[in-house]
């Protein structure tokens, strides 16, 4: 498997401790399909580690008071409860973990061992709750977005640029990448949405096309076509093409073309980077079939592929059934909205 060359980029937000209850029924935006329950009853809502872990956050209030009552009486669960709670622990373990006076307790050597790991257990708790909890929020949440090596340098700049005006403190993760790449990072969980090409055909994956790009046959400035603006494809047969790798979604569209043309490409060169290939073109290595650069390269000349129609097109991804949080669906949104705008004239 090729190693997935990519980036990641995260905008800061500041951080701040809420003081409300971290758990409600309307914590999610409508777009959202599933619900977040409200904390179990007895359970301090200001605690991740009490709501996931109960037992072992009530070994550790009886630790650190060393009295039943008053850990009953911070955690609001009836002092029977939590007594029967710390048997019922001991005897799952198969190890004291208290000696006992009364309603004093005080930690044996096998106490005090657990609970150095029980602490760091629950704190390890409750950082990831509050990180899921802060990609989740709607202002301030997070968007793994993965795109296009082609497009990073205008196109998803602007994009984001454009979204960030009415979403300010939306967080992203960008990842560039190829198409193939994408598609296995989205399977796997590791990004939310990606702007692939071409778009992708899977029953596991909703895919929706949002605009297209024209091709340009690129060839030095001194070749023999550089003084034409158009050209026919199949004019090029005889020419050595530099092209991206196999697995990318431009050499797959290259190969098509070229065929469609009636000739099939002779490749001297492969990269994993269009402005790479421009290079190799300007240095008179070969010819290649590119969308337009952000920047005018010298050294070579793009012409107009008349015959066959030379266009890739460029769609968003994302996993099937998969919840989107409410900063995910709100961009979602917004690149569904940029249908037949998303690229720059």
């Amino acid at each position: 498997m090729r190693p997935m060359h990519g980036m990641t980029i995260i905008v800061p937000m500041a951080h701040q401790r809420r003081s409300e209850p971290r758990l409600s029924s309307s914590s999610y935006a409508q777009d959202t399909a599933p619900s977040i329950p409200a904390p179990a009853a007895g359970l301090d809502p200001e605690s991740w580690s009490a709501l996931l872990a109960p037992r072992l956050a009530q070994f550790a209030g009886v630790a650190r008071h060393e009295h039943v009552t008053r850990a009953a009486h911070e955690m609001n669960v009836p002092q029977s409860t939590l007594s029967r709670a710390m048997v019922r622990l001991e005897q799952d373990l198969g190890v004291a973990l208290f000696a006992r006076r009364g309603r004093t307790v005080s930690l044996t050597p096998a106490g005090r061992a657990f609970l150095t790991s029980v602490e760091g257990a629950l704190a390890e708790v409750e950082r990831a709750a509050e990180s899921v909890r802060a990609d989740a929020d709607p202002a301030s949440g997070k968007v793994a977005f993965g795109f296009l090596h082609t497009m990073g340098s205008e196109t998803v700049p602007e994009l984001i640029r454009a979204f960030r005006a009415d979403h300010p403190r939306v967080r992203f993760q960008l990842v560039q990448n190829y198409g193939e790449a994408m598609i296995e990072r989205l399977r796997a969980g590791e990004l939310d949405l990606c702007l692939t090409s071409p778009i992708p055909e899977a029953p596991d994956l909703v895919a929706r096309r949002l605009d297209e790009q024209r091709l340009r046959l690129v060839v030095p400035d001194d070749h023999r076509l550089a003084d034409r603006r158009r050209i026919r494809l199949a004019e090029a047969s005889d020419e050595t093409f530099v092209t991206l790798e196999p697995g990318y979604g431009l050499r797959r569209i290259t190969d098509d073309l070229c065929e469609a043309a009636g000739f099939r490409p002779r490749v001297a060169f492969e990269g994993e980077e269009a402005e790479t290939l421009r290079g190799l073109v300007a240095a008179g290595l070969g010819v290649a079939l590119l969308p337009p650069p952000a920047v005018a390269r010298p050294g070579v000349v793009e012409l107009t592929v008349t015959a066959p129609r030379a266009v890739r097109e460029v769609g968003v991804a994302w996993l099937d059934g998969h919840p989107d949080t409410p900063p995910v669906a709100a961009f979602k949104r917004f690149l569904l909205s940029r249908r037949g705008h998303l690229l720059p004239d």
